[in-house]
């Protein structure tokens, strides 16, 4: 067989004299000629980082966005939602890199989210991560193709069917962080973010293309996955199979308002039977969610929520003193007496009493953690279906869904029937996905396609309170709060801005929507 030798340019996303957005250059060079070259290139750079293990558990006290090699994946999706209030104890000056301070601009809805409690502005490296990902995607796709008719045309099928997975799963992330959400009405005007879906160097400046075009991308690529990955067995929950392309298709139908396709894509997850629940009747795991859960389909990236929901410092700090965030009440009261994931998800803090998630108890253990941002659990499967089912109007249809999800949740003698019907339902099954999914990457998602549904539309006003501590009464008290309005009065808060380097790099071709300045109230 005659070699193929291929050059891969390296995505770094910098600004130089060369004005090609999105194409990357490198002294490194990778060759691939084998199907077992691509898919090692795929896993070393195609995946989300998920960070070395000192890092995935290190202190609290040392968390900090900027650094590239080490941050977690996009934590502040955990900050910026009614899920998470700041948590504040003990003396901790703003000289120090609590999470409190790293992700203020975030919890805050500043205009310039990346400038910290601190005053300073570090760098978004989320959106580098995503595209330099997408690129090393774009050169295995051809280069798989390239390779048909030469190398196994099953492995290079299970090589194409993940990264077009993760190539959709990218654009899912950015079109949701850095655009406004998918709108009905709407999509095919609204702006969504850049798309670049081959290798070639192309010597022009980028655009935002329309949310509707970003959308039509990633099923394109999901149906693709479907057909690569249709008869390979891949029991890994770190590498995409068919239920994870439907469970993740099921989840974007949703977004889009395709309710019937929901259904039905949810429906292909649940009958092939591969997964089960968890019954929290006797449940006694360190950790919730874990590599080996039967109810894990597919995971990536890192953990960060250990380092943003902290209790008390016992490390660079002295013990009980906190500068970090922790369950709010709003969610804890979400949970009935008789729910049982109020104590198996959460645990309270040793000094102060309060709710931090414990979702993933121990993180350290590298070979069993899954993430917080890219996890796709059997029990939203039928969340997505239930929700699709009850906005059709099959109320007795959502009704078992959710209690088949409810009968695992609840001891036998507090298991109530759920009876609700129309719009009631509807905020039943969003309420039910808020208690089950907490943490997971999805609440700040699912407020944003709330807010524009066209049939059962949810607009909400979110309060993050400020807390000071009194170095002369030792007491913790209320300065004010910060406050996120509803979408329609507020919609430049719920987008992230494109990162100045790349619109610098574009030479103004991207634009961002003004973000307003906030005051405490």
């Amino acid at each position: 067989m005659k070699k193929i030798t291929i050059v891969l340019v390296l995505a770094v996303l910098t600004l130089g004299s060369c004005k090609k957005f999105l194409e990357e250059y490198s002294q490194n060079q990778v060759y691939a000629s084998t199907a077992k070259d691509l898919d090692e290139l795929l896993i070393g750079e195609g995946y989300m980082y998920s960070g070395n293990p000192t890092d995935v558990i290190s202190s609290p006290a040392t968390f900090q966005l900027g650094n590239e090699t080490s941050e977690p994946n996009f934590p502040f999706i955990h900050v910026m939602d009614d899920d998470s209030e700041e948590f504040v104890g003990g003396n901790i000056g703003p000289e120090n890199n609590a999470p409190r301070n790293s992700l203020s601009g975030f919890h805050r809805w500043q205009p310039r989210p990346f400038v910290n409690g601190l005053n300073v502005s570090v760098q978004d490296n989320n959106w580098k991560r995503f595209y330099k990902s997408i690129s090393r995607i774009n050169a295995v796709i051809e280069l798989a193709d390239g390779l048909r008719g030469k190398e196994d045309n099953n492995a290079l099928d299970k090589i194409e069917g993940e990264a077009r997975f993760l190539r959709a799963g990218y654009y899912y992330l950015l079109v949701n962080l850095y655009a406004v959400p998918f709108n009905k009405m709407n999509a095919a005007t609204d702006e969504g973010v850049p798309m670049k879906l081959t290798s070639k160097v192309e010597d022009k400046f980028f655009v935002r293309e329309s949310v509707q075009t970003i959308y039509d991308q990633i099923f394109k690529d999901l149906e693709r996955a479907k057909i690569c990955l249709q008869n390979m067995v891949s029991p890994n929950p770190l590498r995409p199979n068919l239920s994870a392309v439907n469970g993740f298709l099921s989840r974007l139908y949703l977004y889009t308002e395709q309710y019937d396709l929901c259904v039905q894509a949810a429906d292909n997850v649940l009958s092939q039977g591969s997964y089960t629940l968890l019954n929290l009747n006797g449940f006694t795991g360190a950790s919730f969610t874990f590599r080996a859960s039967p109810e894990t389909i597919f995971t990536q990236g890192g953990y960060s929520m250990n380092q943003i929901h902290v209790g008390d410092f016992t490390a660079r700090f002295f013990p009980g003193l906190v500068s970090g965030y922790k369950a709010s009440s709003d969610l804890i009261s979400k949970y009935s007496a008789g729910d049982l994931r109020r104590n198996v998800f959460f645990k309270n803090s040793q000094i102060y009493g309060q709710p931090l998630c414990q979702k993933l108890a121990t993180p350290a253990s590298q070979t069993n953690s899954v993430s917080d941002n890219f996890l796709i659990r059997l029990p939203e499967i039928y969340l997505n279906k239930a929700e699709a089912l009850a906005i059709l109007g099959r109320s007795a249809e959502a009704q078992s869904a959710l209690q088949i999800l409810r009968a695992s949740r609840f001891a036998p003698a507090n298991l109530t029937a759920v009876n609700s019907t129309g719009a009631d339902l509807v905020n039943y099954v969003r309420d039910e996905r808020r208690r089950e999914l907490c943490y997971e990457g999805q609440r700040w998602f699912d407020l944003r396609r709330y807010a524009v549904n066209s049939l059962f539309p949810l607009n909400i006003t979110i309060k993050h309170n400020k807390y000071t501590y009194s170095t002369t009464t030792f007491n913790t008290f209320t300065e004010g709060y910060f406050e996120l309005r509803p979408f329609s009065e507020d919609m430049s808060a719920y987008v992230l801005p494109v990162p100045d380097y790349a619109i610098e790099f574009n030479q103004g071709s991207l634009k961002n929507l003004v973000r307003p300045e906030r005051s405490i109230k």
